[in-house]
């Protein structure tokens, strides 16, 4: 039998490991034993204020959290971040303290690879790319040398490229390895646009687009395609999104808070 691949899981803005387990629960189910997935949490606990619209719940809902609007009675509901951004979301206050978090796991055991949503997916091109350049990061280093090997692969849902100047030499040069870009046509939370910055990112990219918003499609074509490309990213896998697959897709993303304003979200 062949031995199960490791993938690290980044969960998205407002989400937790425990949440963004449940909202995986079929593409777990559809990869069996096949893939473990590994969920960590994001240092950054978020206030009430980091998130509009979270009283009513709607701006949690729209980006996979609604569960966290219980998170005054259940704790394993709180809403955490890899970081926090300025108003023109050119700082990210807390990426540094993510990364080392990244790194004191990354040294514990082998990871195969690894899959993120939305900020998850930022932060997972960022560890991504610095594992093939340790050496700009120093604090990133274990006794002088890299945590851990490069990845094999990086799935990126509903990603974007983050612009803090800390980024700047990550991506000035293409990173290589083998990277999943899956975005929403209609995605309200992520612009497609922005998604795009982190496919030219990439050298080494592949490209999937569906109809629907901020989520990855739960259709079982899209699952199986998810889990073949973890496998072995270099597969000829037909793409998901033929035979208009993708227009029912998944779950709808609200796109207006409940008093009708668009919901705008800093990541």
């Amino acid at each position: 039998m062949a031995t199960a691949r490791t993938v690290l899981v980044l969960h998205g803005y407002s989400q937790n490991a425990s949440i963004y387990s449940k909202r995986l629960g079929a593409l777990r189910k559809e990869c069996g034993n096949s893939i473990e997935f590994v969920f960590i949490d994001a240092p950054h606990i978020l206030q009430p204020a980091d998130i509009p619209g979270s009283s009513s719940g709607t701006s949690l809902a729209s980006f996979g959290a609604a569960e966290a609007a219980n998170a005054d009675t259940d704790p394993t509901l709180t809403p955490r971040a890899w970081w926090k951004v300025n108003t023109d979301r050119t700082v990210a206050y807390g990426l540094r303290e993510s990364i080392e978090v990244a790194r004191d796991v990354l040294k514990t055991r082998n990871f195969d690879g690894v899959f993120g949503f939305s900020q998850g997916a930022a932060f997972a091109s960022i560890i991504t790319s610095l594992l093939e350049r340790p050496h700009l990061y120093a604090p990133f280093l274990v006794d002088g040398k890299p945590p851990h090997p490069p990845f094999k692969f990086c799935v990126a849902i509903s990603g974007f490229r983050l612009r803090d100047p800390f980024c700047d030499p990550l991506f000035e040069d293409q990173y290589s390895t083998p990277t999943l870009h899956v975005i929403g046509k209609n995605d309200a939370i992520v612009a497609e646009e922005r998604s795009r910055q982190l496919v030219d990112a990439t050298s080494n990219g592949r490209v999937e687009e569906h109809d629907g918003g901020h989520f990855l499609p739960s259709k079982r074509q899209w699952l199986k395609f998810v889990r073949g490309y973890m496998l072995d990213p270099s597969a000829d896998l037909p793409s998901p999104s033929f035979a208009g697959l993708a227009s029912n897709s998944g779950t709808a993303t609200p796109m207006e808070l409940s008093n009708g304003s668009t919901v705008i979200m800093k990541l």
